[in-house]
């Protein structure tokens, strides 16, 4: 039997950002989000009884359903730690994460140069992570939810550049989002992360 994704929560501080509105926030939250995890849940029922002898890979039910299987739950996780690394005050971070960030960065500044950038220059996401292989920081950008996901690493920092992100507020300018963004990064959460990894 298929088990169930249960949509979570927004913590409330994720309704009173400044630069990122309530407006735009429950739109994201509760229909793009909600939309994904909704989706993942019909297509692992549906897996259930697909028919695996007709297993093709040019098309068949069976390819649909996984390739969409892993585009589904790459979003409902995404946006899960996109949402749980908002709300929070924002700036430069602080504890665990600053010292790894200026460790494989050099510094600060220069993180925030890439990590900015890279949302400016990817269509998707941009995924602060901790590679498992080199025990490292490294910033990744990506396309679509599964296309450019690195294996062997652990998501820490989340930012989602898609134009629903942002389209409200800021129409089609990700610049002004961004900024709004990084001013309402929850370093809390992104420590937790790490403290949960054990890095």
């Amino acid at each position: 039997m298929a088990s169930e994704r249960k949509a979570r929560d927004l913590k409330p501080s994720c309704l009173t950002m400044q630069g990122i509105s309530k407006e735009e926030v429950e739109q994201h939250h509760g229909i793009l989000y909600k939309g994904y995890v909704n989706k993942l849940n019909e297509i692992r029922t549906k897996l259930e009884t697909v028919d695996y002898a007709a297993a093709n890979q040019s098309y068949s039910d069976l390819r649909a359903m996984k390739t969409e299987e892993t585009f589904c739950l790459n979003g409902a996780l995404l946006h899960e730690w996109y949402f749980d690394n908002l709300g929070g005050k924002g700036g430069k971070a602080h504890g665990r994460i600053l010292e790894l960030i200026e460790r494989d960065f050099g510094s600060w500044e220069r993180f925030e140069t890439i990590f900015k950038a890279t949302g400016l220059a990817v269509r998707g996401w941009v995924v602060l992570g901790y590679e498992l292989d080199d025990g490292k920081l490294h910033v990744y950008g990506q396309d679509a939810h599964n296309v450019g996901v690195p294996w062997g690493v652990y998501p820490l920092l989340i930012l989602d550049v898609y134009e629903h992100a942002y389209g409200i507020d800021y129409g089609v300018k990700r610049a002004p989002y961004i900024d709004a963004f990084m001013q309402n990064i929850d370093w809390d959460a992104v420590n937790q992360r790490l403290a949960k990894y054990n890095l």
